[in-house]
């Protein structure tokens, strides 16, 4: 089994036991819109039995593309080895205007779901889905390990909204417009982005204009997301005395996240020093 990006590959190995081996494509410090395409990926593609992706466009930079090289038409979109997590998220910040103009937009929606861990069972829940389609005779045992797993996680999302009460309502911006879903969990205000459009570098008259607004609007918490560059979260802290957060947007970046709960306890940690 593949999996896109590591947090998937968790959840995965968690629900498939010992019944499944699974492989991330991504690392943990890359961006999942510019994942490298790298040789290595075809033949790992090619013998999979099945795909696992974040969906709503998130891979569009890479997995498409590869998927048609490997040729393997099991694990197509639409096919039984296709397994796409998104299949009962509701999506936010879905665009409305499709225009190359407006930089990286998602027609499906915001694909960044998976930074908020109440999506984590909605995940668990569509690789057990995907895993019993493959493998009829272990459909017991998926949904039973997808149902440990999801109480498991429940316990922490409470615990992790008792430890995040103070970041309620406190302004923030972030590099790229990937903190919507975590936002949402947090009741952080979102207040901007360092891109002036997705996937749009910085320039110096929007960083100028966002530090002004910052300033007028109070904004002390900057999230730097930890595959951008330190730069533009620098000089914005500099100008406006906002404390920078340095937070994963998939598993695996940090020592300390290298599972799908290390990786929300070390968001949360970040945003809740930088926010003290």
């Amino acid at each position: 089994m593949i999996a896109t990006i590591p947090d998937l590959a968790d959840i995965a190995r968690r629900v498939g036991g010992d019944r499944v081996k699974v492989e991330s494509l991504a690392k943990g410090t890359e961006d999942i819109h510019a994942v490298p395409q790298r040789p290595s990926f075809v033949p790992r593609l090619n013998r999979a039995d099945a795909v696992i992706s974040i969906g709503f466009g998130a891979e569009h930079a890479f997995l498409p593309a590869l998927l048609e090289v490997a040729q393997n038409p099991k694990v197509l979109p639409g096919q039984p080895g296709s397994i796409d997590c998104s299949e009962d998220i509701v999506p936010l910040d879905v665009a409305q205007n499709l225009s190359r103009s407006e930089g990286e937009v998602h027609p499906a929606g915001n694909p960044h779901y998976n930074v908020d861990p109440r999506k984590g069972a909605a995940i668990a829940d569509a690789i057990a889905g995907g895993f019993s389609r493959l493998d009829p005779p272990g459909a017991e045992a998926y949904a039973k390990n997808a149902a440990a797993f999801k109480a498991e996680l429940a316990g922490r999302v409470e615990l992790w909204r008792k430890e995040a009460a103070s970041l309620r309502g406190r302004k923030a911006v972030s590099y790229h417009r990937d903190m919507v879903y975590l936002a949402e969990f947090l009741g952080l205000a979102m207040s901007g982005e360092v891109e002036p459009k997705p996937g749009i570098a910085p320039t110096p008259r929007h960083l100028e204009s966002l530090a002004n607004r910052m300033n007028a609007h109070r904004v002390k918490l900057i999230i730097r997301e930890v595959h951008f560059s330190a730069d533009s979260a620098q000089w914005l802290s500099q100008k406006t005395g906002a404390r920078i957060a340095v937070i994963a947007v998939m598993g695996g970046a940090f020592p300390d996240s290298r599972d799908y709960f290390g990786f929300i306890d070390h968001n949360i940690k970040a945003l809740l020093e930088a926010a003290k």
